[in-house]
C-alpha cells in the first residue's frame, strides 16, 4: 500500500523549475520556462534545461549567464505560480481520496525552503542561480525572517492538517543558528499545526544540504514502515 501511494504522489508531482535553488535545498529540478526573445539563447537554454533533468550536467554550480532571462521570465511571468497551483489542485484531489485510519499514524512531508516559503526574493539578487550560492549571504536573509509563503503550499499544509495528518517539515537549515527565526518566520506565514520541524543539528554540519536531506528522508521513510503507517511527501 506505501509504494502504490507513493506511486500516485510522484505521477503527481511535476517537477518544478531550474534549481537555482539545489545548494540551499537540494533539489535539482526543472520545469518548462518563457522562451527568451534571442533564438540562440533559447535552443541553448532548453538543451541545458534537459542535460540537468536528466543528469546528465556534470557538477554544475551556477545557471548559465545566457539563461538569466529564461529563468527569470519563469519565475515571475506567471509560469511558475501556474505550474505549482495546477500541481497543488491535483495533490488535493488526491488527498481528497485518502481514508485517514485511526491510529494517527498517517503522516505528511513538507520542505521548508521554497516549498513551505519561498527564498525567490533572495535568488532575484543572486539573478536567479547565474551568481554562485553564497552561504553566508544566505544565513543573513534567512535572520531577517522574512521569507514569504507560498500560496498554494499553505492552502495544502491548512488542508492536511484539518484532514488529520501529522505534517513533518523538513528543512537542512541549522537548528542552532537558524531555529526560532525559522519557527517564527513559518508561524508567521500561517505554518501553524504541524507536528514536529525536523533541523540539521551540528553532528550533521559536515554533510551538504542534499546528503542531509536524503539520509533524512530514508531515516524517516524506515521508521514509518509500520504496516498500518502511510507516508507522502512533496518536494518542489
Amino acid at each position: 500500500m506505501i509504494s502504490a501511494m507513493l506511486r500516485k504522489v510522484r505521477e503527481m508531482l511535476v517537477f518544478l523549475f531550474i534549481s537555482v535553488f539545489s545548494k540551499a535545498t537540494g533539489i535539482k529540478t526543472l520545469a518548462r520556462a518563457t522562451v527568451p526573445t534571442d533564438n540562440a539563447a533559447a535552443i541553448f537554454c532548453l538543451s541545458w534545461r534537459l542535460a540537468v533533468e536528466t543528469n546528465n550536467a556534470r557538477a554544475w554550480r551556477t545557471v548559465p549567464a545566457q539563461c538569466f532571462r529564461y529563468v527569470e521570465n519563469y519565475m515571475i511571468g506567471g509560469q511558475y505560480d501556474q505550474d505549482l497551483n495546477l500541481i497543488v489542485e491535483e495533490i488535493l484531489s488526491y488527498v481528497n481520496e485518502i481514508v485517514l485510519s485511526e491510529d494517527g499514524m498517517d503522516a505528511w512531508i513538507l520542505d521548508v525552503d521554497d516549498t513551505c516559503i519561498s527564498n525567490v526574493f533572495y535568488y532575484k539578487g543572486k539573478r536567479y542561480g547565474c551568481d554562485p550560492f553564497d552561504s553566508v549571504s544566505f544565513k543573513s536573509w534567512v535572520n531577517k525572517g522574512e521569507c514569504p509563503a507560498i500560496p498554494g503550499v499553505l492552502n495544502l499544509f491548512i488542508k492536511l492538517v484539518e484532514s488529520g495528518f501529522k505534517v513533518f517539515l523538513v528543512t537542512g537549515r541549522n537548528e542552532e543558528t537558524l531555529g526560532q527565526v525559522t519557527i517564527e518566520n513559518l508561524h508567521n506565514q500561517g505554518f501553524i499545526g504541524y507536528e514536529r520541524l525536523i533541523m540539521r543539528v551540528n553532528i550533521h554540519a559536515s554533510e551538504s544540504v542534499q546528503m542531509f536531506n536524503l539520509s533524512l528522508r530514508h531515516n524517516m521513510k524506515h521508521n514509518m514502515k509500520h504496516p498500518e503507517c502511510k507516508h507522502h511527501q512533496l518536494r518542489i
